[in-house]
């Protein structure tokens, strides 16, 4: 599973899950005793003939900067039923969010562990691209797209508060 996933961001092509982990991991050895969210969310957006999904995966230390990367993916047609569009997106969050086995996210935990007195914490999310706004169209999904990450010990957020899927994501589906 994921073996063959590829990730990018601005200074790193096409690295592996093993890369992306490698990353975290030693963003985290940086500076141990700081709080982290460890966020994962999926945009997509319609084009003339594809449908382009974006996961983004982002590690934010708490008021010191992040290290994020994105992975593509397209599909050859145009997706336009909107719960189509938003249970693919949880599903490219879900499937990159199994990724990080219990033994790897224990394994980031034990980083910070020492610390916790010391207000150090480490926060597995999911980042929905659905409100419960009145005028939100995806209001009538968020119960169930919550409850297919929670399944995965994710915390979840849904907009305004999913940036990772909202706003970082999103960008690159252009």
């Amino acid at each position: 599973m994921g073996r063959n996933f590829r990730f990018h961001n601005l200074s790193k092509k096409n690295m592996t899950f093993a890369n992306v982990y490698h990353h975290i991991e030693a963003f985290i050895k940086q500076n141990p005793k700081a709080q982290y969210r460890l966020m994962i969310g999926t945009d997509s957006q319609v084009h003339p003939k594809t449908t382009r999904f974006v996961t983004g995966i982002v590690i934010r230390r708490e008021g010191h900067g992040v290290w994020a990367c994105l992975k593509k993916y397209e599909v050859k047609r145009r997706v336009e039923h909107l719960h189509e569009k938003v249970s693919m997106e949880t599903y490219l969050t879900e499937e990159v969010a199994q990724l990080f086995t219990p033994a790897k996210k224990q394994q980031l935990f034990k980083i910070v562990l020492p610390y916790i007195d010391e207000g150090s914490s480490f926060v597995f999310e999911g980042h929905l691209d659905v409100g419960k706004g009145k005028r939100n169209k995806t209001k009538i999904y968020v119960e169930e797209m919550i409850a297919r990450l929670e399944v995965h010990g994710m915390r979840t957020r849904v907009k305004p508060d999913s940036f990772v899927a909202s706003s970082y994501a999103n960008r690159y589906t252009k």
